[in-house]
């Protein structure tokens, strides 16, 4: 008995936080849920068509769940959301398990060195660039200003280097995402029709001039690769 005990506990402190922030999370569920987010947002969340859809894997788990909670309630202008988010075809139980499945997605931004050592698996090779995502640089902006800005203005919210704070925030993960999706998002701050922080009235990425986030942009651009 005391050896059962000892296993369920050990299971408990491996698993991944944000999947113990809501009890009875379903995986299983999450990942069929999935299937529906996955015609916009790839099979492993890692968005598309340049940016035209945001990359969802890795995300916050409590940040995945409140932007879900904002489509619902009519509070983000996405047409395209609306259809899969009403109550009756996706009940507050799926919301909660896809957003917990979502969230533990891992996404490479290299694919490893071939085992010359091992007989070379085709599927698997291609099973595994399927999960590869790696943000091309931008043209404009300086990084390293951009690095200084970031530390200086964002990384309080978003995590080291854009990657977010899964265990204790619901601020989105900025590395690792489109360029041309961030910077349509702060084009909607800038015009009111996405509030940047709701416990703050200030818009502050209104403070922000186009080089300074561009600069901003072009760091983050370079950050996933030397994960």
């Amino acid at each position: 008995m005391n050896k059962l005990l000892t296993l369920a506990a050990l299971i408990y402190t491996l698993l991944p936080p944000s999947l113990l922030a809501q009890d009875n999370v379903d995986l299983r569920n999450g990942k069929d849920v999935n299937e529906v987010c996955a015609g916009c947002h790839g099979e492993f969340g890692q968005g598309g068509k340049d940016g035209e859809y945001p990359r969802i894997a890795g995300q916050p788990e409590a940040y995945i769940v409140k932007q879900m909670h904002l489509f619902r309630e009519r509070k983000l202008d996405n047409m395209a959301m609306l259809e899969y988010v009403n109550p009756r075809d996706f009940p507050e139980a799926d919301v909660y398990d896809v957003s917990a499945y979502i969230a533990q997605i891992e996404l490479l931004t290299q694919l490893p060195p071939i085992d010359e050592s091992k007989e070379f698996d085709p599927l698997a090779r291609l099973q595994l660039a399927k999960r590869l995502l790696n943000i091309p640089r931008t043209e404009q902006g300086d990084p390293e200003k951009g690095r200084i800005t970031y530390n200086k203005e964002c990384r309080s919210c978003h995590g080291v280097d854009g990657w977010g704070k899964k265990a204790d925030g619901d601020a989105p993960m900025l590395a690792g995402q489109h360029t041309k999706y961030l910077l349509r998002q702060v084009d909607k701050y800038r015009q009111g029709l996405r509030k940047h922080d709701e416990s703050d009235p200030v818009e502050l990425l209104t403070l922000f001039s186009d080089e300074e986030l561009m600069d901003i942009f072009a760091f983050l651009a370079t950050v996933d690769d030397v994960q």
